[in-house]
């Protein structure tokens, strides 16, 4: 009798007569890339240094495209992008010590926001682990000691042979739900040697699904179904879990109002007669999901933006869909299921029932003309003018990526990115110099189209190096830097909190001619050629800076409010 886990694959006489003579020439490296490759990834990010020589060696002989940044934080920030837009890990090759370290700002983002990213790292020779102090050029006495309390998960390699299966473990823990950033790191010495080991062929690293509880489902759908005022708040796990489409058809047979978060935008039509669009910092926002006797939260931990700073008290029933186990009723009590976003929407789908309801629409209405109000009193018609000519200029295709700024803050709540994956910010660990590094990782990741990025003139300086980058590998990305010639929101909070502000005020470069000055097109705007000016460098293949000289404000926030 033959039992499934007797069966074994039989290499062919080719496979072993390929795995006996493996091509010369090889060491630790080739079999880095021949894994990365053989789990599928095309594309990888980062930048050389001593001790990881033997993986970008290695690079010459596969087929894997390489995107070499100037910045180890900003090669994170492009391989973040890029498995936001691709849903892949995406492999960043790093060096030892510093450069690892460098890295760390680009890797909370990527936890924070639940980006898969596969982080290898070289570390120093393997007679150096083990904590004793040998003097070795970028020595650490523990190096992932930095990365455990960010990472998902970390791996040490030791011997060549160890390479492939801890990639792959690697791999899948990335990819599992939630996605997110993970940490492999291997000696310089094992990387270096001659291998005589086989060339690594596929990889099976198939992350597991999170499967909510069927018991839980059912109180849920039963608790939607009988609402009197249910609503929804949609969070980044739908975006991730590509349950968009899903979560529309739920709205609509429960009749409930859908706000999205912040790193949820896009999970919800924006001009759905349902949709609250994305209003979260606004007490008559806060003041509806409070009323609601059914809340339900997919995809959102209810964290500090996503809760109006967490001013938001519900008084009914919280039902919350959520893939990360250390987010579930973290902040709120409720009913918790642990499960990916679609696949947990996709259960409620099959038991929920048709709930009529006439009034919601005219109740999301009120609230919207509510929220438009509060902002028109407060004059604030250049920030509305500046945020709506962005959003004429950009095809409805092309995804976006905002840095920490003014800007980005007003597009949180205001702009509408027209479809589920096309707005990103740096909002789950709120670091400055995303915007243009990350969007540099989408343009590599889908160079069919052009990619907007946004930054203030503080957020640019991290990563004006970038420039270069893009020149060399010739990509659409179009960086519009708003100038006020300081960190602005800081500048407001400071004088908000104490009359004035210190340290705020930036010496700034003329980043036309800087970016000139590395063959890249650059042009000062204003508010009202901005939408033309725009349009014209998105439309033009290849990097392009636009520079646009304003003084943006904030609308003003409710959480303060009593």
């Amino acid at each position: 009798m033959t039992h499934d886990h007797d069966l074994v694959l039989r290499p062919t006489a080719a496979q072993t007569s390929a795995a006996l003579d493996p091509p010369p020439g090889r060491n630790g490296g080739d079999l880095v890339v021949e894994t990365l490759s053989g789990l599928g990834a095309t594309t990888v990010f980062g930048l050389p240094g001593q001790h990881a020589l033997g993986m970008f060696d290695a690079l010459r002989r596969s087929s894997l495209q390489y995107v070499g940044l100037r910045v180890e934080n900003n090669a994170g920030f492009a391989a973040d992008a890029y498995g936001r837009i691709t849903g892949e890990a995406a492999p960043l090759l790093l060096s030892t010590g510093p450069g690892a370290l460098t890295s760390l700002a680009a890797l909370q983002e990527a936890a924070a926001a639940s980006a898969p990213v596969l982080a290898i790292s070289s570390q120093i020779p393997t007679a150096g682990l083990g904590g004793g102090r040998h003097g070795y050029l970028h020595e650490l006495p523990d190096q992932q000691a930095s990365f455990r309390g960010i990472v998902k998960s970390v791996h040490t390699v030791r011997t060549q042979s160890q390479i492939p299966s801890a990639l792959a473990a690697a791999w899948e823990s990335a990819l599992t739900a939630p996605h997110g950033p993970v940490w492999v790191e291997i000696p310089q010495d094992v990387l270096l040697a001659p291998t005589h080991l086989p060339v690594v062929t596929a990889m099976d690293a198939t992350p597991e699904e999170v499967v909510p509880r069927p018991e839980l489902t059912a109180v849920a759908a039963h608790l939607l179904s009988t609402a009197a005022r249910p609503a929804i708040i949609a969070g980044g796990g739908v975006v991730r879990a590509d349950a968009s489409g899903k979560l529309l058809q739920l709205a609509e047979r429960l009749n409930a109002p859908v706000v999205t978060t912040f790193g949820g935008k896009g999970a919800f039509p924006w001009n759905h007669p349902l949709s609250l669009q994305s209003w979260l910092e606004d007490r008559h926002t806060t003041d509806l999901l409070e009323d609601a006797d059914v809340l339900l939260v997919v995809g959102s931990g209810l964290g500090e933006l996503s809760s109006n700073y967490h001013t938001f008290k519900p008084r009914g029933r919280v039902v919350q869909i959520e893939a990360d186990l250390g987010k579930l009723e973290s902040n709120h009590p409720a009913l918790g299921i642990h499960a990916d976003a679609r696949l947990a929407i996709a259960a409620l789908l099959e038991t929920v029932e048709e709930r009529p309801d006439p009034t919601a629409p005219e109740r999301v209405r009120t609230l919207l003309a509510r929220v438009g109000e509060r902002i028109a009193a407060q004059e604030l018609t250049l920030e509305q003018d500046v945020l709506a000519a962005v959003r004429r200029a950009l095809p409805d295709g092309s995804p976006s990526f905002w840095d920490m700024t003014i800007l980005a803050y007003w597009a949180w709540s205001a702009f509408d990115p027209r479809r589920p994956n096309a707005m990103h910010s740096a909002q789950g660990a709120g670091g400055l110099g995303y915007g243009f590094p990350a969007a540099l990782g989408a343009a590599a990741a889908d160079p069919t189209r052009p990619v907007l990025a946004v930054s203030g003139d503080g957020g640019a300086l991290y990563s004006i190096a970038e420039l270069a980058t893009a020149k060399q590998y010739g990509l659409d990305v179009t960086w519009l830097i708003v100038d006020d010639g300081g960190y602005g929101i800081l500048r407001e909070y400071m004088t908000d909190a104490f009359g004035q502000a210190t340290a705020t005020e930036l010496a700034r470069p003329d980043y036309v001619a800087l970016a000139e000055s590395f063959g890249v097109p650059g042009i000062r705007t204003t508010p009202g050629t901005l939408e033309a000016d725009l349009s014209k460098a998105l439309a033009t293949p290849g990097p392009s800076v636009v520079l646009l000289p304003a003084v943006l404000r904030m609308f003003a926030p409710t959480h303060l409010d009593g």
